[in-house]
């Protein structure tokens, strides 16, 4: 039995797994050149830690849990929070440039549904590349660590019990099998599926569609995440108007000016599903929504990403609003994971994006993903290093050579089933469109759960069904397996239910 560790995924979720198993052989695959494909290099609004002195990691785990619209984990919750201050200054020793006062302190930015300033960046906005620069440097320092680029995992190989023996990774036109006792999917999220996002367009569930089909329990997987304030400025994929310029004063405004946010509660700093739909119902009205942050005192200097970006679109963000809508951000749901981060099928762990923990529940709080990543990073390298237990594997039976992918995904059709608002009409329809596209392994289950969810929780709403219930205070478990049943059932039920 081979002792090799393949990662799946060149973000912060991947890298960071591979160093923490040092000195342990590790083949990292990324599908494309590092620093790259990752969503990482794109994240602004930085790493949540309880750094203040005003601040702890019990407050934290408290704002978590309430964005999580009653059904995140409290262990977990509390287990990432204490895990925050160490992930940090792991970053600081890797060589991560954080921000500092005068007096070498951290400096603290406030984001939504936070209920202290503990945001910490590198480079104001900047802070996804600064740690992903700072982790690609040490590990392609590393010895133990093997990294593959412009390679792509496409299917995940059994032995005759049930376990991980490897993976199936494709290099341009050929298939290889890279054997393996422990596969660790850390490949993001789905963004890449939707007609406006602000993930790299690659972003399009490929870890999380393989272990739907080798059999692995999904969690929470209606659960998507619309950032409410994109860039609505013609690029594809959208840039993020972080959202730490509505924490320094920004507020949202509509084409004639109106404030529309102001009665809300929490305003501008209400939890993002609440502001998404709110700007959604503005769009939908025929208004134009523009995020005014004029009033940020040198907001060139301090948030510069946003400034360049906006730039380099003709509008200079200290003289006019930045026009902004609803994209697709981040996806609560995954691949089910216990407290180490191992799935239902043994041997294969998920790290970041494509796992769900239980730390979000139906609404990810503003810059917990990357701490997540580094908290559940560490805990899985650990669980990894623990001696094998001994289990003699059976041969894997290796599958036919994976077809290479058929085309770009219908972007349009996801947002217009999976999108900020559903209900059941659209739901069905969505049901037996995907059911059939062999593409769409990913928004089946995602159709299938939001169907069954009939309720509004977090980034999950139903106009039919626009209230939160009692009795689905709870997470949702799915496999493809059941989705595929439901389509069928649907199909037998529903039979004017297809492609619209």
């Amino acid at each position: 039995m081979t002792d090799r560790v393949v990662i799946i995924g060149g973000g912060i979720a991947g890298l960071a797994t591979a160093i923490r198993l040092a000195p342990m052989q590790v083949t990292l695959i990324a599908g494309a050149p590092l620093s790259v494909g990752a969503a990482t290099a794109w994240a602004q609004g930085g790493v949540a830690a309880a750094l203040g002195d005003d601040d702890a990691p019990a407050l934290h785990a408290g704002d978590t849990l309430k964005a999580a619209a009653g059904i995140g984990d409290p262990l977990v919750a509390q287990a990432v929070a204490d895990a925050a201050p160490e992930a940090i200054e792991w970053l600081a020793i890797l060589g991560t440039p954080f921000d500092r006062d005068a007096v070498g302190k951290f400096t603290l930015g406030l984001e939504a549904a936070h209920s202290r300033r503990r945001i910490v960046h590198a480079g104001g906005d900047g802070t996804g590349r600064a740690i992903l620069m700072a982790l690609i440097a040490k590990a392609r320092a590393t010895p133990s660590i093997a990294v593959v680029e412009d390679a792509r995992a496409e299917s995940l190989v059994l032995d005759r019990d049930g376990a991980i023996a490897g993976v199936m990774v494709r290099h341009g036109n050929a298939i290889e099998y890279m054997a393996a006792r422990a596969v660790v999917l850390a490949t993001g999220g789905i963004g890449g599926l939707y007609a406006h996002t602000t993930n790299p367009l690659g972003a399009i569930g490929s870890g999380l569609a393989m272990a739907a089909r080798a059999g692995a329990l999904l969690r929470d997987m209606e659960f998507v995440q619309f950032h409410p304030t994109a860039i609505d400025l013609g690029r594809d994929p959208m840039p993020l108007a972080t959202e730490a310029l509505r924490g320094e004063g920004a507020v949202l405004i509509d084409d004639t000016g109106a404030r529309f946010m102001a009665s809300v509660p929490g305003a501008e700093l209400a939890p993002r599903d609440v502001v998404a739909r709110a700007i959604w119902r503005e769009l939908l009205r025929g208004r134009k929504v523009f995020l005014d942050g004029r009033g940020i005192a040198d907001i060139a200097r301090r948030f510069p990403s946003v400034t360049a970006l906006c730039r380099a679109a003709g509008l200079d963000p200290a003289r006019s609003p930045i026009p902004v809508r609803p994209a697709a951000h981040y996806h609560m749901g995954g691949v089910k994971v216990d407290r180490n981060g191992r799935s239902s099928i043994p041997g294969l762990w998920a790290c970041g994006e494509v796992a769900s923990t239980g730390l979000h529940g139906a609404n990810r709080l503003a810059s917990n993903s990357l701490l997540e990543a580094l908290g559940f990073a560490k805990w899985i390298a650990a669980d990894i290093l623990q001696p094998p237990d001994g289990r003699s594997p059976r041969p894997a039976v290796l599958p036919d050579a994976p077809k290479p992918p058929s085309g770009a995904p219908d972007r349009a059709r996801t947002e217009r089933f999976l999108g900020v608002v559903r209900d059941a009409d659209g739901l069905a329809a969505a049901i037996a469109d995907f059911a059939g596209d062999d593409a769409a392994t990913v928004c089946l289950p995602i159709a299938a759960a939001a169907w069954r969810r009939r309720e509004s929780r977090g980034g999950h709403f139903r106009s039919d069904y626009p209230d939160a219930k009692p009795e689905f205070a709870h997470s949702s478990d799915i496999t493809l397996a059941h989705a595929r049943a439901l389509a069928a059932e649907l199909a037998d039920a529903m039979p004017h239910a297809r492609r619209r």
